[in-house]
């Protein structure tokens, strides 16, 4: 990722009196009858990129490899979609179940559930990150995490205890394409850490097979964040247009699908709270 500028605090803008760069963006320039995106004309890359190659270009900067292409192609494949198993695509579907009109605040919903334990990969890929800048080999890494926040992104899936399907396909991937490289080593070696450790199985998943992957080729964990909600995109559309087609209008959730009440059982209010209206 390119370098970014240093930011400046909106105080220092009131106090020069200078918004001349307030508002600025390196991803695209657009004038009457012209666009450039990254610098390469809009026409030029609708005619001659993939999709992949224009996301590769639009959010790192650059034209990617073939190596970049076809690492980041398998990364959006990977998480096609996984039924109900995750609460992204359930908070698209009660939305789109409330607001039948159009899929985008179900879109909204579901991206807004995308986080650290609903597939999200940046905090594996945060965690990689910084130790490689410090140097930490996988006990120290786990020691650090451990502690706080108390687990190991990017490790275990409540589903697939032995084996991660799609982390396997895309690692057999990313490995037949020589791209396996020193992230991915490190979080192998913590997979096998915490499985002497606890003594059970703990694959590593899909998000920390993207975050480790991707971290290898050079993205942020901002980026590799953001990859995990492009990969469920689509799953996004789909559900939300299969709830809103033939779904249920207005979801619940009613006791026999497990709603429970947990709290004080009847009782009237005190007689200080009885006033007379």
């Amino acid at each position: 990722m390119a370098t970014s500028k240093k930011r400046r605090g909106i105080g220092s803008y009131v106090a020069s009196g200078d918004y001349s760069d307030y508002w600025s963006t390196a991803i695209s320039k657009a004038e009457r009858g012209n666009i450039l995106v990254r610098g390469y004309p809009i026409e030029e890359i609708i005619e001659h990129l993939s999709f992949v190659e224009m996301t590769h270009l639009v959010i790192r900067g650059e034209l990617p490899s073939e190596t970049d292409a076809r690492v980041l192609e398998a990364a959006l494949k990977s998480a096609a979609d996984q039924q109900l198993i995750n609460s992204a695509a359930c908070a698209a579907r009660y939305t789109a179940s409330a607001s039948p009109e159009t899929v985008i605040p179900a879109l909204a919903s579901g991206i807004l559930a995308s986080g650290t334990v609903t597939g999200s990969p940046q905090q594996c890929a945060e965690m990689l990150t910084a130790a490689f800048e410090y140097g930490c080999a996988a006990p120290a890494v786990a020691k650090r995490w451990l502690k706080s926040p108390g687990y190991i992104p990017g490790l275990g899936h409540p589903i697939h205890t032995d084996v991660e399907p799609r982390a396997a396909a895309l690692r057999a991937l990313v490995e037949a394409a020589g791209a396996w490289g020193p992230a991915c080593e490190l979080l192998d070696e913590l997979r096998a850490f915490m499985e002497r450790e606890r003594d059970r199985k703990l694959p590593v998943n899909l998000a920390g097979m993207i975050a480790c992957v991707m971290t290898d080729r050079g993205w942020h964990p901002l980026e590799v964040g953001g990859l995990g909600v492009l990969s469920y995109g689509p799953a996004l559309v789909a559900h939300a247009v299969e709830e809103i087609q033939s779904g249920v209008p207005l979801r619940i959730i009613p006791e026999e699908l497990g709603a429970r009440y947990t709290g004080p059982a009847p009782r009237n209010l005190p007689s200080r709270f009885q006033r007379q209206r």
